[in-house]
């Protein structure tokens, strides 16, 4: 499915997950990570996934050329609140392993997208939550996993679509979101966007 056909898709990540994902549903996109250093004035999730979204999109669609559509995206694993970035260690990937074994944690990905027309563009911003339920662990089971190297460039230290799959319990919401990126919500928000585009033109 592409929403817009005439435009070109620039993925302002360099993540392969969400490069898959956008293959998955017909979509090839030009990959153009952004270099900001990424900084958030909140601690909330939800902001914060969306605030860092915007900046990478942000930055990447002001040398993108017209006929753009620039899509950042943002993952991170909350625990009551608190988030779980990517582990810097196996210890640290074990660490948070035990803080989300045995319960449910929050899966936040903010995604922006920007449309260059001309000197003109138009973006929305958003943020999707899913709920994640995981098994009781025991402390092997965590050390085994954590000493692979598939936490290692993931939020919250672990891959649903991975190894740590055996662990999962069930989700409430969208499993692309977990992934890193809920492409059935970007398709009807770029939808939306190129048709109040068109409207305007029409105007």
């Amino acid at each position: 499915m592409n929403p817009g056909m005439n435009m070109k898709l620039i993925l302002a990540s360099g993540s392969p997950r969400r490069r898959e994902l956008l293959r998955q549903i017909g979509l090839e996109p030009e990959i153009r990570p952004s270099l900001l250093e990424e900084r958030t004035s909140s601690t909330a999730p939800e902001e914060v996934v969306m605030e860092l979204s915007a900046q990478k999109a942000e930055d990447v669609a002001a040398q993108s050329p017209a006929g753009s559509l620039v899509l950042g995206a943002d993952t991170v694993v909350a625990v009551e609140g608190k988030i779980l970035g990517k582990p810097g260690s196996h210890e640290e990937a074990a660490e948070m392993i035990r803080l989300i074994q045995g319960r449910s944690h929050q899966v936040y990905t903010g995604v922006t997208l920007i449309c260059r027309e001309g000197e003109a563009s138009r973006g929305v911003t958003f943020a999707e939550k899913t709920e994640v339920f995981v098994y009781p662990m025991t402390e092997d089971e965590i050390r085994a996993y954590a000493m692979t190297e598939e936490p290692m460039d993931k939020a919250g230290a672990y891959g649903i679509q991975g190894l740590f799959a055996a662990y999962i319990q069930g989700i409430h919401g969208d499993y692309t979101n977990v992934v890193g990126l809920p492409v059935g919500r970007v398709c009807q928000e770029w939808k939306r966007l190129t048709e109040e585009m068109e409207e305007e033109q029409d105007d």
